[in-house]
C-alpha cells in the first residue's frame, strides 16, 4: 500500500487545525489503496501567552477585532463541521486559550522516540483535552494526564514536563516553518511538494490526494 508522508503543520488550541486534521483523514478513507505517514510539526499561535493564559473572547477581540456576534457565528460553524467530522467541539469548553509550547515538546518525544502512529494518537487526545473537555493543554499535570493516557510512560513525560528537553528543537521547527512563509495553520504539505492550509473540505482534500497519487513518485 502506497504511503503518502504528509507534513501537518499546526497548533493544540487552533480549532481549524482539528478541523483539517479529521477532514485530511476522512479523505484519505476515500481513496482506494492509500496510507498516510503523519509527522506533525509544531506552530505556536501564542508564543509569548502567559502562564494563565487569557479569557478566548477577550483574545479573539483583541487579535481580530471580532464582534461577540461574529464569534458566535465562527462557534456555531465550527461546531457544525467537527460534528460532521466526529469531532466534538463542546458549547463552553475553550474558555480560555494557552501558550502550548510543553505541548509541542511532549509531540516531538512521542515522535522521536515512540514513531507517527504514537504521536498521532497523543496529538488527537490533546485536541480533545482542549475542545471538547476544556482542559488546560498549558498545565503540567494536564498533559502528564493526557500522555499517560495515550500510552505514554508516565516517568519519562513528567521528567520530560519538568525540564527544557526538546525546547530548541520545538523553537528550531518553527522558525524552519516560518523561513519557509507558513504564517497560519493548519498548512499541510503534501509528498514534501503540495502545500494547502486552512481547515478544507473532505472533497477538497480528497481531490488533492488523487492528484498527488497520480503523481509518478510517493515518498
Amino acid at each position: 500500500m502506497p504511503r503518502m508522508r504528509i507534513d501537518f503543520i499546526s497548533d493544540i488550541v487552533c480549532p481549524w487545525c482539528a478541523i483539517g486534521l479529521y477532514s485530511l483523514e476522512a479523505a484519505a478513507a476515500r481513496v482506494p489503496g492509500l496510507a498516510l505517514d503523519l509527522h506533525f510539526h509544531p506552530f505556536e499561535l501564542n508564543p509569548g501567552m502567559a502562564p494563565e493564559g487569557q479569557d478566548i473572547e477577550e483574545h479573539l477581540a483583541e487579535k481580530y477585532g471580532a464582534s461577540p456576534a461574529a464569534l458566535a457565528g465562527t462557534r456555531q460553524a465550527i461546531r457544525e463541521r467537527g460534528e460532521a467530522l466526529g469531532f466534538e467541539f463542546r458549547p463552553g469548553a475553550r474558555s480560555r486559550i494557552y501558550n502550548t509550547r510543553d505541548a509541542h515538546r511532549l509531540l516531538h518525544w512521542a515522535d522521536a522516540a515512540f514513531g507517527g502512529a504514537v504521536q498521532r494518537t497523543l496529538k488527537v487526545a490533546m485536541l480533545k483535552a482542549y475542545f471538547t473537555d476544556g482542559r488546560d493543554v498549558s498545565s503540567h499535570e494536564v498533559l502528564l494526564s493526557v500522555a499517560t493516557a495515550a500510552g505514554l510512560p508516565e516517568a519519562e513525560a513528567r521528567d520530560l514536563l519538568a525540564g527544557k528537553r526538546y525546547a530548541e528543537e520545538v523553537a528550531a521547527a518553527e522558525a524552519e516553518v516560518h523561513a519557509q512563509g507558513i504564517h497560519a495553520v493548519p498548512a499541510i504539505i503534501v509528498n514534501q511538494r503540495h502545500l494547502i492550509q486552512g481547515g478544507q473540505s473532505v472533497e477538497v482534500f480528497e481531490k488533492l490526494l488523487r492528484q498527488v497519487m497520480d503523481e509518478p513518485r510517493l515518498a
